[in-house]
């Protein structure tokens, strides 16, 4: 799980060593796939209208973009243990909240970065309005945040369990 403060991004050594292979993978063979791939589309002639050309540099701007995202991530992160099942809500929970008080109304969510997101459970980040409310908060806590409207609205935490995978 991760939790960021300031610069400093918190990883399960698991979390380290999936991020740290797939940097590693975007290093070396994905730009060599990529740069075959650049080379052929170039053979096909004209620039201007090759889809394939475009699309290959395209495809090799984004990789460089998620190496230097993985780079940085991984230059400044501590490897830790994931959060502690004391019901404080923090990076690395799946949080569960009640809205307006209304324990009917509920939404059950992984506070994390992009990096966990899972088809499991909606991901939200800690820098999102939602994610900025709810850190930090405990079990029973109300927390508000702020809608894409501008109004304010009120959750409250019903728990805070260490995400599992």
């Amino acid at each position: 799980m991760t939790q960021t403060s300031e610069n400093v991004t918190w990883l399960t050594q698991e979390a380290y060593n999936q991020l740290k292979a797939e940097l590693e993978y975007l290093s070396g063979p994905a730009r060599t796939e990529i740069a075959v791939k650049i080379a052929a589309a170039r053979e096909e002639g004209d620039l201007r209208e090759n889809g394939g050309y475009h699309a290959a540099k395209e495809e090799q701007g984004k990789m460089e973009l998620r190496v230097r995202q993985l780079t940085q991530l991984l230059e400044h992160a501590k490897v830790g243990e994931a959060p502690a099942d004391d019901g404080v809500v923090e990076p690395g929970m799946v949080v569960t909240i009640a809205f307006d008080g209304d324990e009917d109304d509920t939404m059950t969510f992984l506070l994390a970065s992009r990096e966990y997101a899972s088809a499991d459970i909606e991901t939200y980040s800690p820098q999102s309005p939602l994610g900025v409310g709810v850190n930090g908060k405990k079990t029973g806590d109300n927390a508000d945040y702020e809608l894409p409207n501008g109004k304010t609205a009120t959750v409250k935490i019903l728990s805070a369990k260490p995400y599992t995978g």
